[in-house]
Order: structure tokens, then sequence, then C-alpha cells
């Protein structure tokens, strides 16, 4: 069973159009925009250990980046 991103509402696959319509709110997705939307609002789980080495990384880069 798959779920509205939007509302929260069930989706229905419709086969002639190939597209996941929402019941409640009627939003219309292809699969692969569904798989997008699903990937971009699903929570990230960084430790902290993990966003201080990203900090470190891109101010290396910046430090090492051209110089104006």
């Amino acid at each position: 069973m798959r779920y509205c991103p939007e509302c929260g509402g069930e989706l229905q696959y419709v086969s002639h159009t190939k597209r996941y319509v929402c019941k409640s709110c009627g939003l219309s997705l292809t699969p692969q925009e569904l798989f997008e939307l699903q990937q971009k609002l699903r929570p990230q789980f960084e430790t902290e250990e993990d966003l201080r080495q990203k900090k470190r990384k891109e101010y290396l880069k910046w430090w090492l980046g051209k110089k104006k």
C-alpha cells in the first residue's frame, strides 16, 4: 500500500495512465516521480560525527579552492 506524500491518503495505481492517483486530494504521480518525492522527504539519519566530517571536508575544499 502506498500513501500520498502530500496528504497521507491512499494512492491507487491507474494502469491505463500508468500513474498513481491519491484518493483524497487527487495528486497524480508517475512511479518515478513518486520514488523521487519519497527519497526527498525521507529523513536523513546522519550522526554528529558524520556532520562534523562533512563540515571539515567542505571547509577544506573551500580553503584549497581558488582565492581571488
